[in-house]
C-alpha cells in the first residue's frame, strides 16, 4: 500500500503553513503518534549505543565458553553458539538496519519523486518514459527484485542500499505523479504561470509544497518496509554480510537453536517488531493527520 491509496486528493488552494504546522501537532497527539514515537525513541536509543561505542561488548566478539547463556546479568539478552552478547549485536543490527534504509529510502523518494513530477507536470514524451520505467519494475516482486540485484552486487550496505532504493523507486514516483495531475491545473498553479513565472518556478513553489504530506507519510511507511526487506534479505544469505550484525541473520542462526536457545529468537524479532510497528504507527498518525481531504481538524 503507498500513501496514495489514502491521499488520492490534493487541495485546490495552498496549504498555509499555519495549518500545516498544525496538522503536524495533531499527528502526534493522537494515541497512534504517541505510541509510535515512543517506540521509535527506543529504537533509536538502542540503536545509539552501537553506533557511539556504549555496547556491553563488542558485537563480533566471540567467546567460546559463554555460549548459548541465558538472558541474566552478565549478558541482558543472553548470548549465541559463538558467545557473542545479543543485547550488543541487537543494537548493532538495529542500527545497520536503520541505516540501510534510511539510504535507500532517501534515494528512493528523491529519484522517485523527481521522476513522478516531471512525468505528470510535463507530461507527453516524459511521463510516457517514466511509465515505462515505473511499470517494468512493478512487474516484479518486490523481494525477488531486491534479491536479484543483491545477488549481482558486491555484498555490502551500500550495494544492499541500492538495491532497495531501486525497489521503491516506482512507489514514490507514482505517489508523486497523481497530486502533480491535479495541482498543475489547480487555480493558483495557473495564475503563477499566468503572469510569468517559468513552470520550474511555480513547481517548486507551489507544486511541491502541497505534495509534502504525501510525502512525509510514504517515507514514514517505506521506512518500516526497508527495514524488513533489509532482514529478509540477511535472513536469505543476500544482505549485510558477517561479521557485521544484522537482525535477519541472527533471526537465521537462532532457527536451527530455538528450541534450546529461545532467548537467540526472541530478541531480534522483538527488535523487528517495534521498529516496523513504531514506524507504521507514526505513518498511519500522519496520514490521518496530513489528509488534504481533512486537513487539521483530524
Amino acid at each position: 500500500m503507498s500513501a496514495a491509496t489514502e491521499l488520492n486528493n490534493v487541495p485546490d488552494v495552498p496549504i498555509d503553513a499555519t495549518r500545516r504546522k498544525r496538522a503536524w501537532l495533531a499527528a502526534f497527539r493522537t494515541p497512534a503518534g504517541i505510541i509510535g514515537v515512543i517506540l521509535m525513541l527506543l529504537v533509536l536509543v538502542v540503536a545509539l549505543l552501537s553506533l557511539f561505542g556504549l555496547t556491553p561488548y563488542d558485537p563480533a566478539h566471540q567467546n567460546v565458553a559463554d555460549s548459548l547463556k541465558a538472558p541474566g546479568s552478565g549478558h541482558l539478552f543472553g548470548t549465541d553458539q559463538f558467545g557473542r552478547d545479543i543485547f550488543s549485536r541487537v543494537s548493532s543490527g538495529l542500527a545497520n538496519s536503520l541505516r540501510i534504509a534510511i539510504v535507500s529510502v532517501a534515494a528512493a523518494a528523491i529519484a522517485g519523486t523527481v521522476l513522478g513530477v516531471l512525468g505528470g507536470y510535463y507530461q507527453g514524451v516524459v511521463d510516457r518514459i517514466v511509465g515505462v520505467v515505473t511499470n517494468v519494475l512493478f512487474a516484479f516482486p518486490s523481494l525477488l527484485l531486491a534479491l536479484a540485484l543483491a545477488a549481482t552486487l558486491k555484498r555490502n550496505w551500500l550495494t544492499v542500499s541500492i538495491s532497495i532504493a531501486i525497489v521503491y523507486l516506482p512507489i514514490f514516483a507514482r505517489v508523486a505523479r497523481g497530486p502533480v495531475l491535479t495541482l498543475r491545473t489547480a487555480d493558483y498553479v495557473l495564475a503563477s504561470t499566468a503572469i510569468g513565472r517559468s513552470r520550474f518556478s511555480t513547481l517548486f513553489e507551489h507544486v511541491l509544497p502541497n505534495m509534502r504530506g504525501i510525502l512525509v507519510v510514504q517515507i514514514t511507511l517505506s521506512l518500516s518496509w526497508a527495514i524488513l526487506t533489509e532482514a529478509s534479505l540477511s535472513f536469505l544469505g543476500f544482505g549485510t554480510p558477517p561479521p557485521a550484525a544484522s537482525l535477519g541473520g541472527m533471526v537465521y542462526d537462532a532457527q536451527t537453536l530455538s528450541s534450546v536457545a529461545p532467548w537467540m529468537l526472541l530478541f531480534p524479532g522483538i527488535a523487528l517488531i517495534v521498529a516496523v510497528i513504531g514506524l507504521n504507527l507514526l505513518g498511519d498518525s500522519l496520514r490521518a493527520a496530513l489528509d488534504p481531504r481533512t486537513g487539521s481538524r483530524r
